[in-house]
């Protein structure tokens, strides 16, 4: 396993998306998620590495495992964290998004995380605002973060990430996952490959560079790792498949695909819909590693974080 380079320098200011990282960038992230996973197996997992760092946590959607993951991440780095939700804020009063986050930011903030149902909101935050920017999802555009823990989890299971083998199924034109994953696996040398019905294919699937196929059996027999992805009905604007029972039954997961095919791993971003994207039995298998997902997100975005906050040169810190 890699080990952070001293000799490396991290440049970015903000994570909008993985589209303006290199590999050298995601790869650091990755190196760094290693030293904050063991943290987080300590008797005390907490470090006071942000503890003079204020982080806004803007939420202007529903969101359970990716606020509470941040949050964590936060409190274990120890900075100060106010939580910031629209059902009860002045957002329903009327104010606009730019003159909301201007008020937050008066009150010396130095980063905000930002979930919205608007894909180029946190770009347009860079506009308003001088703190540091993270994207923790925008509309059907980019869940960077989700992409970065996906990869970690494979590379902590599988090894190099180059050359991996990694299939994506379920609703891709939906899917803000997808894109970010597509784009970090690709950068890193793997291979990928997108499943599902035609009706959930984006309407250029080809500009994604990935090979579309529509047959999970022949997917499932050449992958090492099988993502599938939450059907996302609030996302929908009709019908893209006669019922969930038809879905479940050419593109669910199930335990005789695990019999057949023995070499692959299985992974969900969560939430999972248990009997549509995947048998119940497969979600609690030994071949799933949905639930170290959840746990290496909060390491990754510990990571993230920290680079991001400018304190790549304490890494011995934290060692």
């Amino acid at each position: 396993m890699s080990t952070p380079s001293g000799d490396y320098v991290f440049k970015q200011p903000h994570l909008l998306g993985l589209k303006e990282y290199s590999a050298g960038d995601i790869t650091h992230i990755l190196d760094h998620a290693v030293h904050f996973r063991e943290v987080l197996n300590r008797p005390v997992p907490k470090l006071p590495t942000l503890r003079d760092k204020t982080i806004v946590n803007l939420f202007y959607e529903n969101s359970t495992r990716t606020r509470l993951s941040f949050e964590l991440a936060q409190k274990r780095l120890g900075a100060d964290v106010v939580n910031f939700s629209s059902s009860s804020s002045s957002v329903k009063k009327g104010e606009s998004l730019k003159d909301t986050i201007r008020n937050i930011e008066s009150m010396k903030i130095d980063m905000v995380v930002v979930r919205h149902e608007s894909p180029g909101v946190p770009y347009f935050l860079t506009r308003c605002v001088d703190a540091t920017i993270v994207n923790a999802g925008d509309g059907a555009h980019e869940h960077p973060t989700q992409a970065l823990l996906d990869m970690f989890s494979m590379r902590m299971k599988l090894g190099d990430l180059k050359g991996m083998k990694v299939v994506i199924i379920g609703d891709i034109s939906h899917s803000r996952v997808v894109r970010s994953n597509i784009i970090g696996l690709t950068r890193l040398g793997a291979e990928v490959r997108v499943c599902g019905p035609k009706t959930m294919m984006p309407l250029f699937v080809d500009e994604l560079g990935v090979v579309v196929s529509h047959d999970l059996e022949d997917c499932l027999g050449w992958c090492d790792v099988a993502m599938a992805l939450r059907i996302q009905l609030e996302r929908q604007d009709g019908a893209l498949f006669p019922s969930i029972r038809e879905y479940h039954q050419q593109f669910g997961i199930k335990m005789e695909h695990l019999r057949r095919h023995k070499n692959f791993v299985v992974m969900h971003p969560g939430p999972i819909n248990r009997g549509v994207e995947m048998e119940s039995d497969v979600a609690d298998s030994n071949r799933a590693i949905i639930l170290d997902q959840v746990t290496n997100g909060l390491a990754v975005r510990m990571a993230v974080l920290y680079l991001l906050s400018g304190r790549a040169s304490e890494v011995e810190n934290y060692r």
